[in-house]
């Protein structure tokens, strides 16, 4: 295109088999919208598409994510500008109606009125291997959870010859045991029947954790490998690791501040004062799998570290509950966390004031 183009603006509403795109002027006027295959082929043909309206400022991409996130990186390597869209409210759907082209042109619209700036994850580095891994694991560990209550509930009801022969073993020597019965040929016995159900169960128990053992000696050096100043803090380990590099993306510099990763983890402090009452309370939006990882570094640190135990004895003198310690804690690790996904140096990290976090 010539020096001399429009400038334009993209939108692309996304679906699973096809995308549907739009694009408009510098003053929101409808230029042209066109649907094209979700297939390496389409995306290159889509931006083939815009370009030839205009000069392309940027698109906007609903569901990054998911059914966008290839579309996605094929712009990025492309040198375009893609921000993250999301789909219009409910309300404004009412309003407006919906079609694929309605939500393509709204898509545009939002990022040519400044109202669309969520910069998407670039979802071609090793914390997106990593995430991949743990959606594995973390099935596994669901699914391993779920036979063992599955087993529990069978010892209950179980003939009293079988449960007196477990009675007291602990889970490993519990799914050791049961997955060692022969519960015979004749199955017609409720003894016989639930023998067996109960040796699938824990050779399927054993077979979850010999998964999840493989898993984890995968996920461990890429995390190591990504993210060693992460791992160097107190209290993190690969897992909780893990998933703060899933929740922040392979381009943690999406997020402009400390203060934008901790409302991503759902730790910013919410006002909550009224009168003469002046507090915060717990923040409950966010990424809740990132919160929960900041909220298991917050008990290790509260049972093992001591200057965490000193904040702690400290604050509850002063009338703090242990819940308000909490998220005064949580939100001093996302200080913590953030400063290391972004290769801030180790020795400029304060570790010894947790008076902020208040």
């Amino acid at each position: 295109m010539t020096h001399d183009s429009p400038e334009i603006t993209g939108g692309v509403d996304t679906h699973g088999l096809t995308h549907h795109a739009a694009v408009i002027d510098r003053l929101g006027r409808h230029l042209a919208d066109q649907e094209f295959p979700a297939t390496i082929h389409g995306y290159r043909d889509l931006l083939d598409w815009m370009r030839s309206h205009g000069r392309l400022s940027a698109v906007g991409v609903e569901g990054t994510g998911a059914y966008g996130a290839e579309l996605a990186r094929v712009l990025t390597a492309a040198g375009v500008t893609v921000v993250d869209v999301d789909r219009p409210d409910r309300k404004t759907r009412r309003m407006r109606g919906k079609s694929d082209p309605i939500d393509a042109y709204a898509a545009a619209t939002a990022v040519a009125s400044g109202r669309a700036t969520g910069i998407p994850k670039s979802r071609d580095g090793a914390v997106e291997a990593v995430r991949v891994l743990r959606c594995a694991r973390r099935s596994a560990v669901k699914a391993r959870t779920q036979a063992m209550n599955q087993i529990r509930g069978l010892l209950v009801s179980a003939p009293a010859a079988l449960r007196e022969q477990v009675a007291g073993l602990e889970r490993a020597a519990l799914i050791r045991t049961l997955a060692r019965l022969r519960p015979g040929a004749d199955l017609s016995t409720p003894l016989a029947a639930t023998r067996s159900a109960l040796r699938r169960l824990a050779r399927r128990h054993q077979t979850l954790t010999d998964e999840i053992t493989e898993i984890d000696a995968e996920i461990g050096p890429l995390v190591k490998q990504t993210a060693p100043e992460l791992l160097a803090l107190f209290g993190v380990g690969p897992e909780t690791a893990g998933q703060l590099l899933a929740s922040a993306g392979d381009n943690p510099e999406r997020m402009r501040s400390e203060a934008a990763f901790a409302h991503l983890a759902g730790v910013a402090p919410i006002p909550a004062s009224s009168g003469r009452t002046h507090r915060h309370r717990l923040n409950r939006g966010g990424d809740r799998a990132a919160n929960n990882a900041l909220h298991t570094i917050v008990l290790v640190r509260m049972r093992h570290d001591e200057r965490t135990r000193a904040y702690v004895a400290r604050r509850t003198k002063e009338g703090m509950s242990k819940k308000d310690i909490t998220r005064c804690l949580k939100r001093f690790v996302a200080r913590e966390v953030y400063r290391a996904l972004t290769s801030t140096p180790t020795h400029r990290i304060t570790q010894t004031d947790l008076a902020p976090t208040a």
